[in-house]
């Protein structure tokens, strides 16, 4: 019965993240659900205080870079990106597609796949509108992205973050193994949005471009040094939370926001909804759900084992979406290296592209595609998810070994 009843709480957890209902919003959800295991001994409170200490650094550092990203809109630095891709296609939808594209990965890669859903999305519908293209592949290639081509660095991903101090890594040297895996991502989702909306993307109408932008270079600076802070500050053994919510704090006192404003930018529901779900997962994965997968997922450091860790995960991901799957699987991969960490990175990070329910990212994505008066099409997004999911998860993980010898 505990058993049923910690899946049981945990498929609720998530169907409230899915539906978005008013009435029963996904944290009070997952928050009831996980005071209900404590209260009928599902899980003990030495478990759930275990659960909350893992996550809080994790949905610490989070929180600073939510509120860094928000800083760099306010700053203006989100709209000249706009003014950037509209100049850099000169009118063709064809080389718009690749200014999404660079602006996309660069933009999921330093402040997180959040950012690229939440704030450079809308901002690639109002381009696409300028140019009088068709925003479609525009708007798919953000999505995609923001699961494909958040693999770089530990801060791209709430997933990343988690496995970053799983690891053991140094956050350059978690870079450098990754980069290979990121750069054959993103020539696949790029060759293969390419060819799939090659009619839209030939179709090129007049339209005004618009004058060279002014970058806000104060923003950029501070992203900057943020993100050679994290690169020093990992050898010193500086956790990178500090970092970022240095660069998040400059940038406050130049705009010096509202008390609220910092807190709406921080999404505190989100983050309560994160460490709720943590406990949740925590205790199912008690009761027989982390034995199923252990079950399933192989140990060792050959190609085998990590295509068949990278497989395994991306299946997780997108039947329980990919945090749970995360921290469902990270314990079992406790003592298999950082090369069966980095495979199930490629699982949860790429997998999620195939279905709706794979990431919270897709599921706040199609809230802003509705929010346009656009519609997505569930046939369209899996034909898509098809021809790139496999193909990365083989070619990338295939990249991670080959990583893994060099580097």
């Amino acid at each position: 019965m505990s058993e049923v009843l910690a899946l049981v709480v945990l498929a609720a957890s998530l169907l409230a993240a899915i539906a978005r209902w008013r009435w029963a919003p996904d944290w009070a959800v997952a928050a009831l659900g996980a005071l209900l295991l404590l209260s009928v001994g599902v899980l003990s409170g030495s478990g759930a205080r275990s659960a909350l200490r893992a996550l809080g650094p994790t949905v610490g550092f989070l929180a600073a870079l939510l509120v860094l990203a928000d800083g760099c809109r306010r700053a203006g630095m989100f709209d000249a990106l706009g003014s950037v891709m509209a100049l850099g296609s000169r009118g063709s939808s064809g080389r718009l597609l690749g200014m999404v594209f660079l602006v996309a990965a660069g933009t999921t890669a330093v402040l997180s796949l959040d950012a690229t859903i939440v704030l450079l999305t809308p901002i690639v519908f109002a381009t696409a509108a300028r140019l009088r293209a068709n925003p479609r592949p525009h708007v798919y290639a953000c999505s995609h992205l923001a699961n494909s081509a958040s693999l770089l660095l530990p801060v791209s991903n709430l997933t990343n973050l988690l496995a970053f101090q799983a690891s053991g890594l140094s956050f350059t040297r978690f870079g450098a193994l990754m980069l290979l895996p990121w750069l054959v991502a993103l020539a696949i989702e790029w060759l293969v949005l390419r060819v799939s909306f090659a009619g839209e993307l030939r179709r090129t109408r007049g339209a005004r471009i618009g004058d060279r932008p002014e970058l806000p270079r104060f923003a950029l600076a501070v992203v900057g040094l943020t993100l050679a802070g994290f690169v020093v500050s990992s050898p010193l053994g500086i956790a990178p939370v500090w970092v970022a919510a240095a660069g998040a704090l400059v940038l406050a006192i130049r705009q010096r926001p509202r008390p609220l404003e910092l807190l709406r930018a921080a999404e505190p529901m989100f983050l309560v909804f994160v460490l709720a779900l943590g406990v949740v997962v925590h205790g199912a994965s008690q009761h027989g759900l982390s034995s199923a997968v252990d079950s399933l997922v192989p140990r060792g450091s050959g190609l085998p084992a990590l295509l068949a860790v990278a497989g395994v995960s991306a299946v997780v991901a997108n039947l329980l979406n990919n945090l749970p799957a995360t921290l469902i699987i990270l314990p079992v991969l406790a003592g298999s290296g950082p090369g069966s960490v980095l495979a199930m990175l490629v699982g949860v990070n790429v997998g999620p592209n195939l279905t709706y329910v794979g990431s919270l990212a897709t599921l706040l994505w199609r809230r802003i595609v509705h929010a346009h008066d656009q519609e997505t099409d569930m046939g369209e997004f899996t034909r898509l998810g098809i021809r790139t999911v496999v193909p990365i998860l083989l070619a990338s993980t295939g990249a991670l070994w080959l990583a893994l010898q060099v580097v």
